[in-house]
């Protein structure tokens, strides 16, 4: 590893200074190495222009790798292509290349605007990284971002002038697109349209993104243009189909990645059990950004430049502070070389943070996931991981993140305790040797696709040839719109009939329900919004608040309004809403027979009400008090997977009718915690339900059900993956060290019943019934 300490000569030195301290012994679970990769290079396409060639000699790449040759090659053809290589493997050059050169030929002799480029990133951050490296190469390209950072003046010229537009999905929906007709000469002019970070989009944000792709692809051909596809991203399954799915377009994938790799050594970490106990007398392991604190002073005392990747904000900042303490004790100069980075801070902080890393002022950052989207910080040694960050594709990308070039790299996820990290880490074939997940979305969701198809009636009115464009579902939901007035048939199609704007309907980054506005009480200033949906269970009168890493305490929730007023406040208790949840299934889909069980998908309405709130005393969890609350049951119409098994079953198998609805409860909680390692979805977007008896199936039933209306696609890949998923979750409570149930297996953080009843064996059991003919998946 290339780093500042000549006694670094390995990263196995590294490894067994950080697991040679004294009470580290059994904290490393797995040691996986991944061998270096060899470049293998290409010429430049006959096609680029001398100025754009010389421009990217100038900064440093003398030829292209096989793979960026081949994309840009596809791409200049007019094929739509994704490229799919990993973090670090020059995917930018592979538009880029093409892109400037359509601009750099396509520029009229009085310098009239050359070919338009439409670059789309995930994140503001991301699309400013895009600009600097544009704007690097010298080139006379009219280069400029477009988002909620930009002033206004920027935005005219941009309009009005600009080549390579940078922006994201958001600004395209909220602001290109209905203002398209400024835009004329821009969308007329589009040759490239560049998706970066493709594989984020997925569940309801990549439905959503899906349709504004596609009302993006109808403006364009209002103006005689049909640009071609490029989409990128270091970590996605069968991108072809992923990519085709997100454009509606058939897409050609380049997976073969030619770029040099140093050696990989990927640690597998689980903090050890604390002294004290948790909810219900169970054992709680240390929390993991406590672990990562300590490494990360470690790391930043033997000066290896490393990056600490932490889920939350206030995480973010914690993990920094407690390093800097740590190494304060070792050095009264190291705390400055340690500082966090999050979404929050203003443009010029993050910049200046990013150039700190780059020069090495700083050897230690704490980040949320801003940095793990493609940003260009080079020279990194060694990444941290706060808890698996969902995914296996997002485990890569951040991983990736370290050993840039052909420099070797160190990365250590330190496990959460709860049932994913905690099989995870003792399942390392799981994680390593796998394919990454399939990117999970549903464009034909009705929840999705009506607010779009109102969209599109405003930008121009929609006619016949256009439903197609939306899926085959689009006739029928055009048609509910018409009989909710929201639509009206005429004989040049169908218009937008209100005074809104159709493109408010659509809340492309929203989880669900009317956005609820957070207020404080003193200024009555908005500090930021909260879903609706989510609302109810953490903004509701009393609730302890944490928002941006501050905490605020609810004095009031109006639901009419969607205001929540609050105060600043420290307090020295956490509050958990209880929430009385019922299912009813409406339609069964699919089915499998398990022997006697059966296993199923379909639709099912989904009520919940939350009717108190505990307060737990910080920290320790000891319940304070409950408080009780006059909630409004909401209801959410949804796709659910779940399995049942008949009485007589259960009677023949021994497991005691007092047993079942805690085995049945532990068996729910569990699935849902391992169901993201085979749906790329977080445990926040699913939820569940079960009873020993349930009124429709007339068995014992086990639900997990999408948590967006009309679904988004994660209880169907449970479905096709059920027996694989639910022998992992068997494995997972059987395999966990605790005697009764703990946050590693059964208990979850987001139940509405204060996780009892709970049984371990009796879920076992259940499970084994469940799994004894299982076939499929």
């Amino acid at each position: 590893m290339a780093t500042a300490t000549p006694a670094h000569r390995s990263v196995a030195a590294l490894v067994d200074r950080l697991t040679g301290v004294p009470g580290r012994e059994d904290r490393l679970r797995h040691l996986e190495v991944l061998p270096p990769r060899t470049a293998r290079f290409a010429d430049w396409p006959a096609w680029v222009p001398a100025d754009v060639r010389d421009a990217f000699v100038a900064a440093g790449i003398t030829r292209p790798w096989q793979h960026q040759a081949a994309a840009a090659d596809a791409a200049h053809t007019g094929h739509h292509v994704v490229l799919a290589t990993g973090t670090a493997s020059g995917k930018s050059l592979a538009y880029q290349l093409p892109a400037l050169a359509a601009i750099r030929s396509s520029r009229g002799a009085r310098g009239e605007r050359g070919a338009g480029v439409l670059y789309l990133a995930p994140t503001k951050a991301l699309a400013h990284d895009q600009l600097a490296t544009v704007a690097g190469l010298g080139l006379d390209v009219r280069a400029a971002t477009h988002d909620g950072d930009s002033p206004w003046e920027q935005r005219e010229w941009t309009r009005d002038f600009g080549e390579y537009v940078l922006t994201n999905p958001d600004m395209l929906h909220r602001s290109l697109l209905p203002g398209h007709a400024r835009w004329a000469s821009f969308f007329a002019s589009l040759e490239y349209v560049v998706v970066d970070e493709c594989h984020h989009y997925r569940g309801v944000f990549g439905a959503h993104v899906a349709h504004v792709l596609r009302r993006l692809r109808r403006v364009c051909a209002m103006y005689g243009a049909s640009p071609t596809f490029v989409l990128a991203s270091a970590t996605v399954s069968d991108p072809e189909v992923a990519a085709g799915r997100l454009t509606g377009l058939p897409v050609e994938a380049v997976t073969a990645d030619h770029s040099p790799r140093g050696q990989v050594s990927l640690l597998l970490w689980e903090p050890p059990f604390v002294s004290h106990a948790g909810e219900n007398g169970a054992p709680v392991r240390r929390a993991a950004s406590s672990e990562v604190a300590d490494l990360l002073a470690d790391l930043v005392a033997e000066d290896v430049r490393t990056l600490a990747f932490v889920r939350s904000r206030r995480g973010a900042e914690q993990v920094a502070l407690t390093a800097a303490e740590l190494l304060a004790e070792v050095d009264p100069s190291l705390p400055s070389r340690v500082a966090a980075y999050r979404g929050g801070y203003l443009p010029e902080e993050r910049r200046a943070l990013e150039s700190s890393l780059r020069r090495g002022e700083l050897t230690g950052l704490a980040a949320t996931n801003a940095l793990e989207l493609g940003i260009d910080i080079s020279g990194l040694d060694a990444v941290l991981i706060a808890g698996f960050p969902g995914t296996r594709a997002a485990l890569w990308q951040q991983v990736g993140r370290a050993g840039r070039g052909a420099q070797d790299a160190l990365g250590i996820l330190v496990a959460r305790d709860d049932p994913l990290d905690t099989y995870l880490v003792s399942h390392p074939e799981a994680l390593i040797g796998r394919p990454v997940e399939a990117t999970v979305f549903d464009p034909t969701n009705p929840y999705v696709l009506g607010p779009h198809l109102c969209a599109a009636a405003q930008e121009a009115p929609l006619t016949e040839e256009d439903l197609p464009l939306f899926g085959p579902t689009a006739r029928e939901v055009v048609d509910r719109l018409v009989e909710s007035g929201l639509l009206r048939k005429r004989a040049r199609g169908w218009f937008w009939t209100d005074r809104r704007r159709a493109s408010d309907l659509a809340d492309i980054r929203s989880t669900g329900g009317a956005q609820v506005q957070l207020i404080e009480s003193s200024t009555g200033r908005v500090i930021g919004t909260v879903d609706g949906a989510s609302a109810h269970g953490t903004a509701h009168p009393g609730a302890v608040y944490v928002h941006r890493g501050e905490t605020w305490l609810v004095e009031s929730l109006d639901l009419d309004e969607h205001v929540a007023v609050m105060h600043p406040a420290e307090p020295d208790y956490s509050t958990s809403a209880r929430e009385v949840t019922d299912i009813t299934v409406l339609a069964e889909r699919e089915h499998r027979d398990w022997g006697a069980c059966r296993l199923s998908l379909g639709e099912v309405d989904v009520s919940h009400q939350v009717v108190s709130f505990l307060r737990r005393r910080q920290p320790g969890g000891e319940v304070l008090g409950e408080e009780p609350l006059d909630l409004p049951e909401r209801s959410l119409r949804t796709t659910a997977v779940w399995w049942t098994v008949p009485a007589d079953l259960l009677a023949e198998s021994g497991l005691a009718a007092a047993d079942l609805p805690g085995a049945a409860h532990a068996a729910e909680h569990c699935s849902i915690g391992l169901l993201p390692l085979f749906a790329t979805c977080d445990r926040w977007d699913i939820g569940g339900v079960s009873t020993a008896l349930h009124a429709d199936t007339g068995r014992l039933t086990v639900f997990v059900h999408d948590g967006h209306p009309g679904g988004a696609g994660f209880a169907e890949r449970g479905f096709h993956a059920a027996h694989e998923w639910l022998t992992a979750t068997r494995e997972a409570i059987a395999g966990c060290e605790c005697e009764s149930g703990c946050p590693s297996c059964i208990q979850s953080p987001k139940c509405g019943n204060q996780n009892n009843p709970l049984d371990k064996p009796g879920a076992v059991a259940l499970l084994d019934l469940l799994l004894t003919h299982a076939v499929g998946g």
